[in-house]
């Protein structure tokens, strides 16, 4: 046992959260208070964080400032990036400040944070002053931790409330307004929406917003739109990322930008690592990464891939997936399982992040839910993950789409003992295609 599980497992609550608090004001006043000379741009919700950080740090850099952002994809430091080998959403207090600090001193104007409702629970927000508070959207994940949806809402909006809980700034002589983006085609947006700050933005495709996207086109290649009779490319798929850029798009206007601008920087970005991310290797079938680690997202994953038609008239579809261990969402599981079943042709469960549990139960347990699938026909239970994609391209032939999702570009694999052995699938899948 750990320092950090000694502490979880014999500590009070109350002196918990005591201590988490006095963490954060140390980490802020021994890094010098650095969130005070940025702009802070905050994304919270269940789906799209990671992809709407890069977004947004790729609009202000290509319209020509130095930015900083930190995510569960990577981190950034104005020309420096690189990935998050972290395996944390948002990092914890000092690294963070620390995080902060470097952005000054490169100095960069904006900083972007992904916000997990984790990081809320542990105050790791605590010592960081936002001006733009971002919701995505909000579906049922890290329930077990949380203890319950209503809980795991009400930890986003701590975040929303920690807005105008801390000081406007004056950055260049200028004060910073105190901004809240809300996708408003979410069944929660009200909530997030009802929360004080200077000026609301709101978003989305349905239901009438600010920023509204129309004329949408979905391609096997991007999306087409219009905002404000404005047009708009993008080279990233679904509808989903119609979203997350309609998200950045409210930023950027919160922040002075013309939708013109906005258009034609998101038109230039290319992709997010590990993210609906195709590997191409001369294969004669494709290959696509993506994190999708709940249900949600595995559903949109699978619209957007047949909405699109990436598969072949006779392509199979074959899926490579697993579940995290830790505790973290057992009763997703069978749920993941199934979504697998009723759309892949061939389903492999593997190992994903078992943490401290029983691999092979984790892998059962997915299993369970994948109806209709036989076990060692169209159904393979293998534990090794680097043997379960090798398994999937074995399958393949051309025309077919192999899908492998849990982990994106996450950089370890965690095991028990909090032991992490590197790993990259996108590596993993080259380095297989190369042997072959």
């Amino acid at each position: 046992m750990n320092i950090k599980e000694i502490i979880k497992k014999f500590i009070p609550g109350f002196l918990l959260r005591w201590y988490h608090k006095t963490l954060a004001l140390a980490a802020n006043i021994f890094y010098g208070f650095p969130s005070n000379k940025l702009v802070v741009i905050g994304v919270t919700g269940t789906n799209g964080k990671s992809t709407t950080v890069h977004l947004i740090a790729k609009m202000f850099e290509g319209a020509g400032f130095k930015v900083g952002a930190t995510s569960t994809v990577g981190f950034k430091v104005a020309s420096e990036e690189c990935l998050n080998k972290k395996k944390m959403t948002m990092l914890g207090r000092f690294a963070l400040q620390k995080l902060l600090r470097q952005m000054v001193a490169a100095g960069c104007r904006y900083a972007i944070i992904e916000t997990s409702s984790q990081g809320v629970e542990q105050f790791r927000h605590l010592g960081v002053n936002y001006d733009v508070a971002v919701f995505t959207n909000l579906t049922p994940e890290h329930i077990e931790a949380h203890g319950g949806f209503e809980n795991y809402k009400k930890a986003k909006g701590k975040f929303f409330a920690h807005l105008t809980a801390k000081p406007y700034k004056i950055i260049d002589g200028k004060k910073i307004n105190k901004v809240s983006v809300v996708n408003l085609d979410d069944e929660h947006a009200k909530y997030f929406f009802e929360f004080p700050a200077g000026q609301k933005y709101g978003y989305g495709i349905k239901n009438q917003a600010d920023i509204r996207a129309e004329n949408i086109v979905l391609k096997n290649n991007g999306a087409d739109f219009t905002v404000r009779g404005v047009p708009f490319h993008l080279n990233l798929m679904g509808e989903f990322n119609v979203y997350n850029s309609l998200a950045a798009a409210a930023v950027g206007l919160s922040q002075g930008l013309f939708l013109e601008v906005i258009s034609e920087v998101l038109g230039k970005i290319s992709g997010v690592p590990g993210r609906m991310e195709f590997i191409d290797e001369g294969q004669n079938f494709k290959i696509l990464v993506d994190y999708a680690p709940e249900p949600e997202s595995m559903r949109q994953l699978y619209k957007t891939v047949r909405g699109v038609g990436f598969v072949a008239n006779n392509g199979k579809i074959i899926h490579v997936l697993g579940s995290a261990g830790g505790g973290r969402d057992k009763s997703r599981r069978p749920i993941l399982g199934r979504i697998a079943a009723e759309n892949a042709d061939y389903v492999i469960m593997t190992n994903e992040d078992p943490y401290d549990e029983n691999p092979t139960e984790i892998i059962e347990q997915v299993a369970a839910g994948a109806i209709g699938k036989q076990d060692g026909v169209n159904l393979f239970k293998i534990l090794d993950r680097s043997e379960a994609i090798a398994k999937a391209l074995g399958l393949a032939n051309a025309g077919d789409l192999v899908i492998i999702t849990g982990k994106g570009s996450e950089q370890a694999i965690c095991v028990a003992n909090n032991k992490k052995i590197p790993w990259d699938d996108r590596e993993k899948v080259r380095e297989i295609l190369k042997k072959r």
